[in-house]
This record gives C-alpha cells, structure tokens and sequence, in this order.
C-alpha cells in the first residue's frame, strides 16, 4: 500500500534549476574530465521542516525512479521515532519542476537506511527497533510495495542495526552493522562487533568478512570488484558526540578468492576527507571513489589522491549515480542533482 502524505507540507518546495559553477572544485586536472566543461548542480526538491533525503539513493534505471529514505524524526501520532521510505518519480523531460514524491508504505523494512538494486526492486538495510529485528530487507519497486525479511541474525545473534549494503556480481551480499542505532535509542545493547559481513543466498550463509572498524559505514565495490572500500565514521557517535581523534577514514581492502569462497586481505588506508566523514561511497566505471562527507561529494583517484569535490553546503550523507552523468545527493532536507560529463557513470548501473 502507498499513499501521499501531508508529511510534505507547505514548507516542501521544488526548486527551478540552478548552476552554481562555484559548487565544482578541482584539485587535479583528471577531474575535469569527470565534471564536463559546463557541470550543474539542481534543487529537486527542498524540504526545510522534515530531513526526508538522508539514505538509500537506489535508481531505478526503467522507471526513472528514486529511492530514498529519511532520517529519524518523531511521529506526530505515536511520538516515536520513525523513518520514512520515500518514492521519487523524475519526468522523462528531467524537469525539476515536474517530479512527484511519494511515501511508501511497506511491512517487513523497519528503520530503513541505506540501499541498493537488487533483482527488480531495492534490498534496504533495515536497522530495526527495539522490539523488532532488524536485517536485510527485500523490497518490490512498484505498488504496493511487497516486502520481506531475507536476514535477520548471525545465527540466533540479533544484527546491531544495518547501514549500507553492496551486491556483488555473483549474488552476494555485502553489508556494513554498526553500533548506531542502539546510540540513538532505537535498537537495543548491542550483541555483536560493529563489522561487515557477507551473505550468500544461495546457501542461505552468513559469515563476517571484515573486522577492527570503530563503525563501519558504507560500502562498494572497485567496477572490477577486486577491491572493496569501507567507510568507518567512528568520529561520530549515535549520541552526538564528536572526537576528531577517532577515525574517519575510507579502507581499501582486496578482495581474494579461493576454492572456498572470497575473503578479504591487504586492509589500507585509502582517504580521509578534510571536512566532516566519509559516509556513503560509490566508485564509477573508471575506478574513482566518491564519499558522501561534511562538504559535499568528494572524489578520489584510483590511488587515493583528492581529485575534486562538488560542494554542497551542509554536506551529503549519500547519494547515486543516474544516467549520463547524474548525481542524486541526499543533503537531509534537499534533494540535489549534480550534472557532470555523460561519460561519467556509476560503476553499480553503468549508465
């Protein structure tokens, strides 16, 4: 079941298009390949009460769709903390004055966070509550939004709260489990290490594939899926407290196959952004990394030299990559989207 909602009240606004050239930052000339000679940057969609773009990012390639989820706020009802799956549909002409949002309603994603295509609809980590399990959560792209649960513990040991998740090619599932949601009261003392864990359907397995993170965040995969990036935003806590001390940093790791399955070897650093923490990260389809961080979208070289930026005021938790060259940005209360090259595609889609 879906509906609209007066959740978007009168403070929620479409922006007409604007160029902000100023919002593109080169710092080595490769990214000016990336941004194209004339990049823009768009309001969709502004919504100054309600942080309803924080999460997910997921397109939808056949139905020009996005995606995404809010953060927490308070429930005018229940006044409990809630979180709100949102549908956003994007007009063939690209109009930013045309597109249509609407809250989706579905039964088996509770606190749902970050997301990714999955067969032909969206698989969310979904964090839980203190009542309810949280884990993998499957979910239909169209009405009325059939869901389910695909995983829910590391056998019998309740997952912390899930918070980004990537696919890889041979079905797999890759996902990141922080100690956040406890921190921020909406799940319960944690039973686990904050890790990262893979998930093979096909077995009906689970197993931890990398440790030692103060709490890991987003994940991805290299185009030729032979690295992994994690993001690990220690720095801030669930409850708000910050220590620049703590990291926030993106690691590398190579990804090893053997006759028993992958693992992961050769942990590095790869980066760590000047501003704020590296949350959501994407690679495109030459290898370079982007960050959700405190100033925007950041981008790094295969080598983990900072190439660029598009500065977005107030930062970015996550974003996704679109058609030919599009950026979706989640800024919490904004919806932007940035137009590069259209050589510039994402390596999950590669369009």
């Amino acid at each position: 079941m879906s509906l609209t909602s007066s959740l978007w009240a009168a403070s929620s606004t479409a922006a007409a298009a604007v160029s902000y050239a100023s919002s593109f930052a080169v710092f080595q000339e490769p990214v000016k390949q990336l941004f194209g000679s004339s990049p823009t940057l768009e309001v969709l969609h502004e919504n100054k009460s309600h942080p309803f773009a924080h999460e997910g990012g997921v397109f939808i390639e056949k139905d020009n769709t996005l995606f995404i989820t809010s953060n927490r706020f308070n429930d005018s009802v229940t006044e409990q903390q809630r979180i709100q799956i949102t549908r956003v549909s994007l007009p063939p002409s690209n109009d930013a004055k045309s597109i249509r949002l609407e809250e989706v309603q579905t039964d088996h994603v509770p606190m749902a966070n970050g997301g990714v295509n999955y067969k032909d609809g969206v698989l969310f980590c979904a964090q839980g509550t203190l009542n309810t399990s949280g884990g993998l959560a499957f979910m239909e792209s169209k009405p009325p939004y059939k869901s389910e649960l695909l995983l829910t513990s590391f056998y019998g040991r309740d997952f912390n709260s899930l918070n980004d998740v990537a696919v890889h090619s041979d079905g797999s599932v890759w996902f990141t489990d922080p100690i956040y949601g406890s921190e921020q009261g909406i799940r319960p003392k944690p039973r686990l290490p904050s890790q990262v864990y893979r998930f093979d359907p096909k077995h009906n397995s689970v197993r931890v594939i990398a440790d030692g993170f103060g709490r890991p965040n987003g994940i991805t995969f290299s185009p030729d899926q032979k690295t992994v990036y994690v993001t690990d935003t220690d720095r801030i806590h669930g409850d708000g407290t910050e220590d620049l001390t703590r990291p926030s940093s993106i690691y590398a790791f190579d990804v090893t196959n053997s006759a028993n399955g992958p693992f992961l070897t050769n942990r590095r650093l790869f980066a760590m952004p000047d501003t704020g923490i590296p949350d959501g990260v994407k690679c495109d389809v030459h290898g370079n990394v982007y960050s959700g961080c405190g100033d925007g979208i950041n981008i790094w070289s295969p080598a983990g030299v900072l190439i660029g930026k598009i500065l977005v005021e107030g930062g970015a938790a996550n974003f996704c990559f679109g058609r030919n060259g599009e950026i979706f940005i989640l800024n919490e209360n904004r919806l932007l989207r940035a137009k590069l090259a259209p050589s510039t595609k994402g390596a999950l889609l590669g369009i």
